[in-house]
């Protein structure tokens, strides 16, 4: 179901920005960012268009090297990528257990893969909240070919800005998607607002850990691809999650940075000393056909200009993301689970 093959990479590439438009979007969205001068109040008072930007133009490259869900895991030794990230997903599901029925929000949804396989592992019904209108489209072509179009959806909104009654969720999850919001608290609250009482919000979210130092030129250097690359307004610390958590209602259960648990490092995928055929895209050398084929496909009039731009900074950001996690200065696995009151 995910695009395997050229041409549907490069029918994808630009997601709803017209063809002509995405030389100049990408000048648009690398201009947010500190390696062209941009500047975090900009990022965050723009995260919207920053974000929309960003999704239209990499969502085609990140289905076609990862697949339906765009999201790390921690591994065990002789378990696949994609064993590992359903077993992330499952993990979720049962910390916030979820039963047969229940009414569930995906806050920052992507495409949907995280969605359709917690709905089938819980018999449950999930509605994914993007506000990328080329993610939801491709979302819902993509349940309908799972079958879990008559109990999943998806509602093109701004997580800070939820169109959804009080109390309406039974459980609700985010996978390494708030962290694109401009303010944790303002971002968490609204998430308060819509779950019932006595039910719970567990998150992986992306931090920077307590190793991080800011007055380090390397690990700002670091932070600041990963940023670029990732369309990030600004990474949180860890503590900084909690404290947002706390202010905006929520009784924090337990949390950890699953990092420490994995057996296997969690970039290993993005690691060019490491060669997998079971996600040969995302080697080195998988990487280097990439970018050439999409040089290629821009060359001949099938990718819009632009296209090999986009794969530069995504390669930026995996170069940050690789190098984050050898320094222990990042983490995109710090887990939460937390509870609203049964009086709030």
């Amino acid at each position: 179901m995910s695009k395997t093959g050229a041409l549907d990479l490069a029918t994808g590439l630009g997601g709803k920005i017209g063809k002509t438009d995405v030389l100049s979007a990408v000048d648009r969205y690398e201009k947010y960012h500190e390696f062209h001068g941009g500047e975090e109040q900009e990022r965050k008072a723009n995260y919207t268009d920053m974000v929309n930007k960003y999704y239209d133009l990499v969502t085609s490259f990140y289905e076609f090297g990862w697949g339906e869900s765009f999201h790390f895991a921690p591994r065990w030794k002789n378990e696949s990528l994609r064993e590992s990230i359903k077993r992330h997903e499952h993990f979720l599901a049962l910390q916030l257990g979820i039963k047969p029925g229940y009414k569930v929000l995906d806050v920052g949804c992507g495409i949907g893969g995280p969605l359709r396989e917690i709905a089938r592992f819980s018999s449950s019904s999930v509605t994914g909240l993007n506000n990328n209108e080329y993610q939801i489209t491709r979302g819902q072509e993509l349940n309908r070919l799972a079958g879990v179009d008559k109990t999943c959806d998806f509602v093109k909104a701004d997580f800070m800005k939820m169109p959804f009654p009080d109390n309406s969720y039974d459980a609700v999850y985010a996978i390494e998607a708030t962290c694109h919001a401009p303010d944790a608290y303002g971002c968490y609250r609204e998430i308060y607002r819509v779950l019932k009482p006595g039910q719970y919000f567990a998150a992986y979210e992306w931090c920077m850990t307590d190793a991080f130092d800011p007055q380090n030129k390397d690990h700002q250097k670091i932070k600041a691809e990963i940023e670029i690359g990732d369309g990030l307004p600004d990474i949180r610390l860890t503590t900084q999650c909690i404290e947002a958590l706390k202010k905006a209602g929520f009784e924090v259960i337990w949390e950890k940075d699953l990092v420490k648990d994995s057996p296997l490092p969690w970039y290993l995928p993005l690691d060019k000393t490491h060669f997998s055929l079971s996600s040969f895209r995302l080697t080195a050398v998988g990487r280097l056909i990439t970018k050439n084929m999409v040089k290629a496909l821009e060359y001949v009039g099938l990718a819009p200009k632009g296209s090999p731009r986009v794969q530069d900074f995504l390669e930026k950001a995996a170069e940050g993301l690789v190098e984050g996690g050898r320094r222990e200065i990042f983490t995109p696995l710090y887990f939460f689970l937390a509870r609203k009151p049964l009086d709030g």
